[in-house]
């Protein structure tokens, strides 16, 4: 997925998925204008169209591989 590094918004737990409802870890802004929301799975699988019609791409899938400064030295 192409990341676009405008400053954006980060994405939130609030923030779901356009077509599952789980959490949105891509921002698709449209060249039309509109923006749609995707879950990592569901950017991944419409990735080669989205990128026909995107303006620009916000990718925060790092986030789900990156280990939070709160775990245990277990949990690393």
């Amino acid at each position: 997925m192409t990341t676009v590094l405008t400053p954006a918004s980060p994405l939130t737990a609030a923030d779901r998925c356009d077509r599952c409802g789980a959490q949105a870890y891509l921002r698709v802004v449209l060249m039309s204008g509109g923006e749609l929301l995707f879950c990592a799975h569901h950017g991944r699988k419409f990735e080669p169209e989205l990128k026909k019609i995107a303006a620009e791409i916000q990718d925060e899938t790092e986030r789900l591989t990156t280990v939070p400064a709160s775990a245990s030295a277990e949990e690393r």
